[in-house]
Parts: C-alpha cells; structure tokens; sequence
C-alpha cells in the first residue's frame, strides 16, 4: 500500500491540527447559500480534520488526496437522497478499504485512506454539509475530470441532489487580489504534509519510538528546506515546547494566549495575520485531538511509559505533556513576502 496517503494520520504527531502557486476563481454566492455555508457546523469540522489532505488548493502534482469536490463527486453517483449519501460516507469511514472504495483511480495513486478515529457524528456533519453545499474546487479540476471521466458530466449546479458541485478558487491573479490567510495555510499544510510523510516512513519502521526519533532529528530541518521551497520563514513554536528550539518569542505567545481563548470562548478558529511593512506574518494555532494524546496527553493515562522513556532521552527538557483533547499547543508562525 502506498504510505503517502496516510498523511491524514499525521494529527497524531504533528496536527496535534513546489511549484508554481496554484490559481483559483471565486463565484458569486446567494446571501442565503452563504449564510448556509459559514453556519454549518460540517464545514469547520471538515476544515479542520480534512484539509490537510483533501483541500481544494495544493497543486494536481503535489496532492495528497482528492479534493473534497472530487469525493463528494463520486458520493452523489448512485444515491437516491441525502439519507444514502450520509451513510455511504460513513461506511467509508468506519472502515476504509479498497473493496468500499468509490475512487478507483485515487486509490490507485494515493492509497486506501487510513482509518482515523474521528466521531461517527462529526462524520455526519460533514457529509451533511458536502451535500447541501457549494464546495471549492481547485481550478484545474474540471478539466481534469472531462479528461479522465469523459464529457457531459460536469460539476455544475444541477448534478444528483441539486445543488451545486463547487466553486473555483484563484489566488494571486491580479493586484489587491491575494488571500494571504489562504497562502499562509498553503505554507502551513504542505510543510505539515512534508513532515507527515516522512514521520509516517518512521512509524512503519519503527512504530512510536521512530516517530519520536524522527522528530528530534529531521523535524525542523525539514521545516527549514520547506521554507526554502516556498521563500518563507516557517516555525512550529509552543510555550510548553518539547525542543527547546521550538519556544515562541513575546509575540508568538501573545498569539498562543489569543488562541486558547478563543478555543476556551467556543469561537471559530481563523489564521491571524499582521502585516508589517513588506512582509506578511501569518499565524495559525495546532490543536491537540484524540491521537495527538499518545505524545502530548498525561502521562501513565494517555501517553505510556515506554513513550514517556523514549521522550525522557531525547527531550530532557521536554514540556509538551499533560494536554487534554482540543487545547492550543502551539502555533504556526510563518513570514513571507507581500505578493
């Protein structure tokens, strides 16, 4: 099986949440399908638990996974209403593999997805909010369905429920035109699908003792060549780090404080950006979750004494312990240029 797509699993260790820049075209949306959109609680959780590998803006070379318009695609082919679509998706979920797939062709280049313990109600929400709405697709997409599915189906409006297949996005095309939250999270997850890669290759080797080895060798050097790949300044930084390295400066923790009370408040999580001069500095919290506890939980409860013994030797000034699911660990902090 290939081992690229199960970057998804990279949550457990560093979610704990190239080429040419990829062009993308807004569309106008209805104020009612766009109050839809932003109050659904599916898209937020969709956002955050699969856009680090089906989102609509890594380039067709670099993905991971398919986009979100891809799978939601395939879903509405052969259902008769909503009811079908949401238990198809999650069957896929209880138990990916290959016999379930609907995606032939992106098992075959990326792999069968990994299972990932998410809540069978989060599931739901998801493929609630794939079917009822507009979803963004990456620019190339549509011709590159005509090309390998044929003519006559395309991801319009008026496709299996209704509603619309998705909308095109497009970043840097034109002055005053670039989302630079939008590229900051570009930075982000392809760094962090960098680091998945390669820590997935440790922990089938090695199991979590590899994991860990891993990140205290390669981790911020990858980070590093990342940033050369994108003309960025790129950091992971904590105020409770594992690596010394990794400890945030004043303003970084002035950042780290807003986002926790922003998790504690219930509020909805969105990069931060300040501008300052030429330069763009982008700031994004990483969130611990269920997986992300095997590392980062209390110890003896969710973090194991053979993990703790591996941790002790390699970070003898380790703070990253004792988090409970959904806290602020740290931030990406990010520097690039004004485009």
């Amino acid at each position: 099986m290939k081992t690229l797509y199960h970057i998804a699993i990279i949550l457990l260790f560093i979610g704990c949440k190239d080429s040419k820049k990829n062009e993308t075209t807004a569309i106008d949306n209805t104020p009612e399908t766009a109050t839809m959109i932003s109050d659904h609680p599916g898209k937020k959780i969709m956002e955050t638990k699969c856009y680090a590998c089906h989102d609509a803006t890594t380039p067709e070379e670099s993905r991971l996974a398919p986009p979100m318009a891809a799978v939601k695609m395939r879903y509405l082919m052969g259902v008769s209403d909503k009811n079908e679509f949401i238990d198809d998706f999650l069957d896929w979920a209880d138990k990916p593999t290959l016999e379930k797939s609907k995606m032939p062709g992106a098992v075959q280049r990326f792999g069968v997805m990994p299972y990932l313990p998410y809540p069978k109600e989060d599931i739901k929400l998801i493929a609630d909010y794939l079917y009822e709405n507009d979803i963004d697709q990456p620019e190339w997409f549509e011709e590159h369905y005509q090309k390998n599915h044929g003519r006559g189906q395309g991801m319009g409006r008026g496709m299996g429920n209704g509603n619309g297949m998705g909308r095109q996005m497009r970043m840097g095309t034109g002055q005053n035109t670039i989302d630079y939250n939008a590229l900051g999270m570009k930075y982000a997850l392809s760094t962090k699908a960098q680091l998945g890669k390669n820590l997935i290759t440790a922990i089938e080797k090695k199991g979590t003792v590899g994991a860990v080895e891993f990140c205290n060798v390669r981790a911020i050097k990858l980070t590093d060549s990342m940033a050369t790949v994108h003309g960025a300044k790129i950091k992971r930084v904590s105020d409770k780090p594992r690596n010394p390295d990794n400890m945030a400066n004043s303003k970084e923790l002035g950042y780290i404080t807003a986002f926790k009370q922003m998790v504690a408040d219930g509020k909805d999580i969105s990069p931060m950006i300040d501008e300052i001069n030429n330069e763009v500095h982008f700031y994004y919290p990483i969130t611990t979750n269920t997986m992300c506890l095997q590392c980062h939980g209390v110890p003896n409860e969710k973090v194991t004494g053979e993990t703790l013994s591996t941790l002790k030797a390699f970070y003898p000034k380790d703070q990253a312990l004792g988090y409970n699911e959904n806290q602020v660990r740290g931030v990406w902090s990010i520097v690039f240029d004004k485009k």
